[in-house]
């Protein structure tokens, strides 16, 4: 009795010491991995901040906290940040011969990543597509919308339109950075608080959370986005996202089905309503016989499409 109550006792005395060290080593492997592996750090933000060319002012306390908060909170958002940077490699070409054709600064990209992320997203305010389009505003300047198409989804289009907005509201206010702000805002907000507040600089204004933050985001994204392994990130050009290569049919006569009209080209309906998310419906109906240019991908890139 007396071996067997020393084995047991000896037997849990074993166990309580292997938990505990269990426990410490633990601990030391979760202290090793905070501090050694993984370091939060407060940003080195660049001396020479601008948006579009116009000088940001560094030495104002007030405006490098703005700032500051942008790029910590862009930057320590490292899933977000890295899914932009996988967008922009595939859809900044697009965008900036187009913005670089209008005279519009190239840093206006950026907004397009502000405004959406790169995806054509829809607004609580019904805002559409990557540069974020009201339907007032798209079939203002001559973007069709309606059940069966909507053009505020086609980039190249949506591009062109935000490029004369943003000139129209840099002819008005003077400068980029508030035309940058009117274009989110409106410029009904923006003549009200300049008017109330007696500046003419976005700097010194004070706005509403969304716009104040609005090109102090902006220019941290393009920053980000510019130089990624200055602020941590490791990506290679492999991890990159490219655009598949396409050549265009010209469509001027209604579309019955498009899962037909696909499969005529090797593809499924998925892959062309990817390539054109402008066309909203599985038809089109174009009773007008309006000429519509359809983006068709190249033979190789996805699989091969099979059909009941």
């Amino acid at each position: 009795m007396a071996i067997g109550v020393t084995f047991v006792v000896s037997t849990l005395i074993f166990a309580v010491q292997s938990k505990n060290e269990l426990i410490e080593l633990k601990e030391v492997v979760a202290q090793k991995s905070v501090s050694e592996g993984y370091k939060i750090s407060p940003i080195d933000i660049p001396e020479d901040l601008n948006f579009a060319g116009e000088k940001v002012p560094q030495d104002d306390p007030e405006i490098m906290e703005r700032v500051d908060r942008e790029f910590l909170v862009n930057t320590y958002w490292q899933s977000n940040a890295m899914l932009l940077m996988k967008r922009a490699h595939k859809y900044f070409p697009v965008i900036e011969p187009i913005l670089a054709k209008n005279g519009v600064p190239d840093d206006f990209k950026y907004l397009a990543v502000a405004e959406s992320g790169l995806e054509n997203v829809v607004s609580p305010a019904r805002a559409t597509g990557f540069w974020q389009i009201m339907k007032a505003t798209g079939q203002e300047y001559g973007l069709e919308i309606n059940k069966n198409v909507d053009e505020r989804y086609h980039l190249q289009k949506s591009t062109e339109v935000a490029c004369k907005y943003l000139k129209k509201y840099k002819k008005k206010y003077g400068n980029w950075t508030l035309a940058a702000a009117a274009y989110n805002t409106g410029t009904g907000s923006v003549d009200k608080y300049l008017r109330t507040q007696k500046v003419s600089d976005y700097y010194d204004l004070l706005l509403g959370s969304e716009t104040g933050r609005y090109v102090f985001r902006i220019m941290a994204i393009k920053e980000i986005l510019s130089d990624p392994d200055r602020y941590g990130f490791d990506i290679k050009n492999g991890d990159l996202y490219s655009a598949v290569p396409t050549f265009t049919v010209e469509v001027d006569t209604p579309v019955t089905s498009f899962a037909d009209f696909a499969n005529q080209y090797e593809v499924n309906y998925k892959i062309l309503k990817r390539h054109n998310p402008w066309l909203r419906e599985p038809h089109l109906n174009n009773a007008s016989k309006k000429k519509y240019m359809i983006e068709i991908p190249n033979k190789g890139y996805y699989k091969e499409t099979t059909t009941p």
